[in-house]
């Protein structure tokens, strides 16, 4: 038998690529689906939530439309916040529902199952608030009312990943702004929230919304003033509000002064030039007299060239600094109150920085001799002094100068 090669066909198979044909988009229909499951359980948000979760609906396609439904009963029209004209509504929404906290609890609560369930609709739901929260000013005055008590309890109850800037930076458009809806929604936010929640809870969210430091952003150009913020929130009741920013103004006012007066010290600028212009600049942000004494020694030891490790120099270099600007001391030290303030103010000091410890007696001596303390205060200090802060170290160390003013004293 001879063998032969078996014929075999020619040519090249080729292969055919299937493709991916997405299906149209249609959230008309999700969005009738989901108002009517609303409708067949009567608003009823446990038999929503229990319907929605059995249902095979495309929520990670109609994210955005499931919430629309949620907050105001329909689909919105593109670019607005009206409710398409030819859909199908539900009159169990949020802005349907009663202006209360008790009523708008259980859609929070309903969201947040949501979100459990389906945790990717949060960039949705932020889409959603984002896109209202920049058209307040179509709602009415008692659906922006809810907004604002649903969104504060959004946060107390840590609605899963809600981030803050979702909802703070968006209220900043200057038509809503200049209008004051912004400051009416913002402060019943803060009203709503602090039912719940600490002040400190509050600080934290601007925080993290950037906005800790910008409360009167929030506030019409024209009232946006200290004194503004001040009267409005103290009206609304809101008086630790008021409380924390003014100490915010005063430590960012503070900080002011004080790279002024640095820079002024570094450039050894005259004694009588720096006093004129650290007393316009207290005058203007209306500094109490005692935080002024404060800050001007903090100024003053914080420009010290320290040393290393030579104590020697660090003192030399401290009692210096205290005998150049000693003037600028005296022209603020102008009572025995304010004077013993200063005389407490380096008692702490010396207490908390070692190398300063073995400095009082020293310091205090050349206060005297620069005339910025006057004897009277120095004994007050040293029979009744009420810091206890290191004082019966520096009150032994102080001991043989005390005696000499009381000999002196008793000699005139």
């Amino acid at each position: 038998m001879s063998s032969k090669e078996k014929p075999t066909l020619g040519g090249q198979r080729i292969k055919t690529r299937k493709r991916n044909i997405a299906a149209p988009l249609d959230p008309a229909s999700f969005s009738d689906a989901i108002v009517q499951i609303y409708l067949d359980n009567a608003g009823d948000l446990e038999l929503v939530a229990k319907s929605i979760e059995s249902s095979d609906l495309n929520f990670s396609r109609y994210g955005d439309t499931f919430f629309e439904v949620v907050f105001i009963g329909g689909r919105t029209q593109p670019g607005t916040i009206k409710p398409e004209e030819e859909g199908d509504r539900h009159p169990y929404s949020v802005i349907d529902c009663a202006a209360q906290r008790e009523a708008i609890l259980p859609y929070v609560l309903y969201i947040q199952k949501t979100l459990r369930r389906r945790p990717f609709l949060i960039k949705n739901l932020e889409n959603v608030m984002r896109k209202f929260l920049q058209s307040l000013e179509f709602f009415e005055e008692n659906e922006r009312y809810k907004l604002a008590i649903f969104t504060a309890l959004a946060f107390s109850q840590k609605l899963s990943g809600l981030p803050p800037e979702t909802v703070f930076q968006p209220l900043l458009k200057d038509n809503l702004v200049s209008k004051g809806i912004v400051l009416s929604f913002i402060t019943e936010f803060f009203k709503e929230y602090l039912k719940d929640n600490t002040l400190d809870d509050l600080i934290a969210l601007l925080k993290k919304g950037k906005m800790e430091d910008n409360l009167l952003e929030f506030f019409p150009p024209v009232k946006r003033t200290s004194e503004a913020l001040s009267e409005h929130f103290t009206k609304e009741g809101l008086t630790s509000l008021v409380e924390y920013n003014e100490k915010k103004m005063f430590e960012v006012k503070l900080k002011e002064i004080k790279s002024t007066l640095t820079t002024m010290i570094n450039e050894e600028i005259e004694i009588s030039e720096v006093t004129e212009v650290v007393k316009q600049q207290v005058k203007d942000a209306k500094f109490p007299d005692i935080e002024v004494v404060r800050m001007l020694w903090d100024v003053l030891m914080e420009a010290v060239q320290w040393s290393g490790k030579n104590q020697q120099q660090n003192s030399n270099s401290a009692l210096r600094q205290v005998k150049t600007w000693a003037g600028l001391l005296n022209a603020f030290c102008t009572s025995g109150k304010l004077e013993l303030e200063l005389v407490y103010k380096v008692q702490t000091q010396c207490y908390e920085d070692a190398k300063l410890m073995k400095l009082f007696p020293e310091i205090i001596r050349t206060l005297y001799d620069q005339d910025v303390l006057a004897e009277d205060t120095i004994l007050l200090w040293f029979r009744k002094g009420s810091n206890s802060k290191g004082r019966q170290s520096f009150v032994k160390a102080l001991e043989p100068f005390v005696k000499w003013l009381e000999e002196a004293e008793e000699e005139e």
